[in-house]
C-alpha cells in the first residue's frame, strides 16, 4: 500500500473521528441545555453556543467525508447516457466545478475568519474565528477528498436496494 494511500486513509479516519466526537458533544450539550433550563430552572449560557459551533464543525468535516466517499451531487442521468471517454470527461468537468467552488469557499471562509479574529463569543469566552475557521478547513479537506476520489479512476455505478449511488 502506497504512502499516499495510507495518508489518505489516516487523514479521513481522523476527520471521521473528530466529526463523530463533535456531533456527540453537540447532542450532550443540547441535552444538558434542556435539562438545565426546564428541570434545574437555571439555563447554561455556554451550551447553546457550543452546540452551534460543534454542529458547524461537524457539517464542514462531514462534507469532506461525503466527497471522499463519492456521495456528492452528480449529473447521474447525463452520466448514464455517456459512454467511455465522455463519461470520464464529465467527471473531469464535475471535478473542476467542485474544486472551483470549494476553492472559493476556502478563500471567502479564510477572509471571514481573519475579519472576525478579534470578536469573541461571550458565552464561551473564545474568539469566534475558531468557529469560522471551520469553513476554510472543511473546504480544503473537501478539495483533498475530491482529488482523492477522482484519482481512484473512473467511478462505477453501484446499486444498493435498487438505489443508484
Amino acid at each position: 500500500m502506497s504512502a499516499l494511500r495510507l495518508l489518505d486513509r489516516g487523514l479521513f479516519r481522523l476527520v471521521s473521528a473528530l466529526a463523530q466526537l463533535l456531533i456527540v458533544s453537540a447532542v450532550v450539550a443540547g441535552f444538558y441545555q434542556v435539562v438545565a433550563r426546564f428541570v434545574l430552572q437555571s439555563p447554561a449560557d455556554w451550551s447553546e453556543a457550543w452546540t452551534r459551533a460543534s454542529l458547524i464543525w461537524t457539517v464542514m468535516l462531514g462534507i469532506s467525508l461525503a466527497f471522499r466517499q463519492g456521495a456528492m451531487l452528480s449529473v447521474e442521468m447525463l452520466h448514464g447516457f455517456l459512454k467511455g471517454r465522455n463519461k470520464r470527461r464529465l467527471e473531469h468537468l464535475i471535478l473542476a466545478i467542485c474544486l472551483g467552488f470549494l476553492g472559493f469557499m476556502a478563500w471567502v471562509g479564510g477572509q471571514m475568519t481573519w475579519r472576525v479574529r478579534f470578536q469573541t463569543m461571550p458565552s464561551l469566552d473564545i474568539s469566534i474565528s475558531w468557529v469560522y475557521i471551520a469553513i476554510p478547513i472543511g473546504a480544503v479537506l473537501a478539495m483533498a477528498a475530491v482529488l482523492a476520489q477522482w484519482a481512484e479512476g473512473p467511478r462505477q455505478t453501484a446499486t444498493v436496494d435498487e438505489t443508484v449511488i
